[in-house]
């Protein structure tokens, strides 16, 4: 069956339908990572977005469950140049078009993915939607009207955890923990957050309970935890009002905070900072990142639409820790008296390199300084 991706500008991509059939307007976003792409559809920071994976194709060691960021996709919709129609691993339990159709997402398959691509970058992110349905020339000044008043609301608190639940200390090859020392204790901030995440808390030696989105502080700091971890998630940070005061509370703490994107935005604002949309964003698995302590690049994975303004940070509160190699975005800040750091990048990874893995190292180290 024929399936169209029509752009807020007019522009018209004609595929195959993979997935669900059915209609979505959404934010359209590619994304550079060259493996990975089922950590790619279940991570909750896709949530409000269809996503073009720029690599030509898709699906050729199928669907792992176990590989998966989260319990299902969040991503609104799918889009590739070329689907495998035959997965072939020893590890594979289903194929994506299937994983799809189960999960009610549309997707796009056939079209010039590199076209799409070059067109976002050059005129930004823009809305889109994924229909099979044949429009005529007549009717898309109204459709072209409705693509465009889409906007990303309400996706942390669709995406974050509904109840608290409390994880114990691995080793690090994920057996029952048998360290020397106590498991440290990690209050996590769900904002929409990747099981990876989690998972690298525990295999440092953690328990870790993790907490909704909308938690008030004085919940989490009434448990006395070592150390804050605050999570990735989806959507424009400045529409979480209230999930920032809780922070500000949070912060005014002398407990160690962790903060990973959209987490690294919310403690920005929360502490008197602005943040902005990027053009196109940063999403996949080669971002050079530079730390401005060591001036080591890393190379990163990433996957954010907005950042953190440097020129807004108060110079008495937070400064500079890594800055974007490509386009000198802001990357990551360390707070000034405080035993906080935040990055804008994915150091759990999962897609992507290992590189930045040390920052959960230095986590430990924050904890056991106090």
């Amino acid at each position: 069956m024929d399936a169209f991706l029509i752009l807020e500008d007019g522009t018209v991509f004609k595929g195959t339908s993979i997935g669900a059939e059915k209609e979505v307007i959404s934010e359209i976003v590619f994304n550079t990572s060259m493996t990975g792409y089922l950590e790619v559809l279940t991570d909750p920071s896709y949530a409000g977005q269809a996503v073009v994976m720029t690599y030509p194709l898709i699906g050729n060691y199928g669907i792992c469950y176990e590989d998966m960021e989260s319990e299902r996709p969040w991503l609104d919709g799918y889009i590739v140049r070329e689907l495998s129609p035959m997965p072939s691993n020893f590890r594979s339990e289903n194929t994506i078009q299937n994983f799809l159709k189960q999960n009610d997402i549309p997707g796009v398959s056939g079209i010039d993915t590199r076209a799409l691509t070059k067109l976002l970058r050059d005129k930004g992110t823009m809305n889109g939607m994924i229909t099979t349905k044949r429009y005529h020339k007549e009717d898309m000044p109204a459709l072209l009207e409705k693509i465009r008043a889409y906007t990303v609301t309400g996706v942390v608190m669709k995406t974050t955890t509904k109840k608290v639940y409390a994880l114990q200390a691995e080793n690090p090859d994920g057996t029952r923990y048998t360290g020397d020392q106590e498991p440290k204790r990690v209050a996590f901030l769900d904002v929409g957050a990747k099981r990876n995440m989690i998972r690298l808390l525990q295999r440092h030696g953690c328990d870790v309970t993790v907490y909704p989105a909308d938690t008030p502080a004085e919940t989490i700091l009434s448990q006395n935890p070592d150390g804050i971890f605050i999570s990735n998630g989806p959507g424009d940070p400045k529409e979480n009002v209230s999930i920032i005061a809780e922070i500000k509370k949070l912060y005014n703490s002398d407990t160690p905070i962790f903060a990973i994107c959209l987490g690294h935005q919310l403690m920005a604002l929360a502490t008197g900072a602005d943040t902005y949309k990027l053009k196109y964003g940063h999403r996949g698995g080669n971002h050079p990142v530079k730390d401005l302590s060591t001036g080591r690049v890393y190379i990163t994975s990433q996957n954010h639409g907005y950042a953190v303004d440097p020129k807004s940070l108060d110079p008495n509160v937070a400064e500079e820790a890594f800055v974007n190699v490509n386009d000198k975005t802001n990357e990551g800040l360390a707070y000034k008296g405080k035993n906080i750091v935040t990055v804008q990048y994915h150091p759990e990874a999962c897609p992507g390199p290992q590189d930045s893995r040390y920052l959960f190292d230095r986590f430990m180290k924050m904890m056991e300084e106090g």
